[in-house]
């Protein structure tokens, strides 16, 4: 496709400016991620909202950006050799906008790729675990008789958690003093936490003292106080 009119999903998001970076999402954590690292690098981009209660994410517009039908999807028409740029999954979105961009990225080629595994970390883990931890202490998932599938993820945000602490020791930021994309990935998910989800107490939130700190920081930017509510609710 060479321009952003071939693509079906503009037909139900009409783009108001198809010079700008195109975003469909919602402000969950994964979506948070992308409109902080939009907002964070300073690439214009115009945001649509991908109504969950209507299954937006189901249409065929939908599915023809992203077959996975799950948000945050991008179309950048700026992509690599000036062509139109297609993407999804959060954490591939977060490590294009770096190298695009050349911020939120260390310069140093290996403190890089421990960035990237630290993206990797929570794309894996951090997120998946968390996401399941909501499901069985606020949702559904309550009404099982069966306890072990809670005290299951429960146990394993407990000793993610506990990887993160121990990560951020004597550190401002995940990767030391810079802020990056393994600050932006993961902050999101903690914050649902002893957020939206209401676990913090399940899982001794507070105890994790560095992790709540960081959070606090990482929530105080004035990008990240922006993305909590991109594309915004109505």
């Amino acid at each position: 496709m060479t321009a952003l009119s071939d693509f079906p999903i503009t037909k139900k998001w009409p783009a108001k400016h198809p010079e700008r970076l195109q975003l469909y999402s919602l402000p969950t954590p994964n979506g948070i991620k992308v409109s902080a690292m939009l907002e964070e690098t300073g690439v214009p981009y115009e945001p649509h909202k991908v109504d969950f209660g209507t299954n937006d994410q189901l249409t065929p517009e939908f599915l023809s950006l992203n077959p996975n039908n799950k948000i945050p999807a991008i179309i950048d028409p700026d992509g690599p050799g000036g062509k139109p740029l297609a993407l999804w999954e959060s954490g591939a979105i977060l490590i294009y906008l770096a190298e695009k961009t050349g911020k939120l990225i260390p310069s140093d080629p290996g403190e890089k790729y421990q960035a990237i595994q630290w993206v990797m970390w929570q794309m894996g883990g951090f997120g998946p675990m968390t996401g399941q931890l909501g499901f069985f202490h606020k949702f559904a998932g309550r009404e099982y008789e069966d306890r072990r599938p809670f005290e299951r993820y429960r146990d394993e945000v407990k000793r993610l958690l506990n990887v993160l602490d121990q990560q951020l020791e004597g550190r401002a930021y995940i990767m030391g003093d810079q802020f990056t994309i393994a600050d932006i990935t993961s902050w999101p998910w903690a914050r649902n936490i002893n957020g939206f989800y209401e676990a913090a107490d399940v899982v001794g939130y507070h105890d994790f003292k560095n992790v709540v700190r960081w959070v606090d920081t990482c929530l105080a930017r004035p990008a990240s106080q922006k993305a909590i509510n991109i594309p915004a609710r109505d």
